[in-house]
């Protein structure tokens, strides 16, 4: 299949997908669409892991704010709701290879793998509150992947932090060194692609088994806050405005 934001290969036991939107890999409505795509076909297709990488200076600066406006927000959150639910139902692991900024929706997507590989140039936030919303995903993900107060500094904060950073509180397996990642990155995969594919898969689900949460569900229902009670705000709207125009937002705190 031919994608046009996204490269697509299989080889060597590896099922790898590439954002290929650079410099910033900012994720629009039909790059998303053909994400859910590719992972889909990384996922049916011959090989033991799917390994989600990006081409240029970030992994992804976030979902593009031009997407967010009334007329399209319903559709970017259907879309971005079907993209999780697709990652979460991938039976191989899926590893992201993170060498620049994931910041945003863009972060969200690396929550959404089983094991994450850092460049010491990456960085990790969700600045949504600077613009007057939330990140549904990570509101999710965040607080089961990290002690409350952490989860809640990064939700509530708008900051971004580093890759060691990163290390430390769990959200990544490794720090590579940015020059040489790529082989850093084949080098420590090189382990799980010589196991046993079907094993892998059983044991991700077994262990996803063991967790006991309706993903979906739950999922829909921070979605449906995002989308009938943010949206109508007045702080929401005003905050994406200021963005879009490029100036400070005034909050009314309504």
């Amino acid at each position: 299949m031919d994608y046009q934001y996204l490269k697509y290969k299989s080889e060597n036991g590896l099922n790898t997908v590439t954002l290929d939107r650079p410099p910033l890999n900012v994720l629009t409505i039909a790059m998303m669409e053909e994400l859910i795509m590719a992972l889909q076909q990384a996922d049916v297709e011959p090989g033991t892991l799917i390994l989600l990488q990006a081409a240029g200076k970030a992994f992804s600066a976030g979902v593009d704010v031009a997407d967010h406006t009334p007329d399209k927000v319903e559709q970017m959150m259907d879309v971005f709701e079907r993209l999780f639910v697709a990652m979460a139902g991938l039976s191989k692991p899926l590893v992201a290879a993170v060498q620049g900024a994931a910041l945003g929706g863009g972060l969200e997507v690396v929550l959404m793998a089983d094991m994450v590989l850092a460049s010491e140039k990456a960085r990790f936030g969700q600045p949504e509150v600077v613009v007057g919303v939330f990140p549904p995903l990570a509101c999710y993900v965040l607080p089961r992947l990290l002690s409350w107060p952490q989860a809640m500094e990064l939700l509530l904060g708008g900051g971004a932090i580093d890759a060691e950073r990163a290390l430390a509180l769990g959200l990544v397996n490794r720090v590579i060194p940015h020059e040489g990642f790529a082989a850093g990155v084949a080098e420590w995969l090189e382990k799980f692609v010589q196991l046993s594919p079907v094993v892998l898969a059983l044991t991700k689900k077994a262990a996803k088994a063991g967790m006991g949460e309706d993903f979906a569900a739950t999922l829909s229902l921070i979605d449906t806050i995002y989308l009938n009670e943010l949206m109508p705000t007045h702080d929401a709207s005003e905050g994406l405005r200021a963005y879009l125009e490029k100036r400070r937002p005034v909050w009314q705190g309504k």
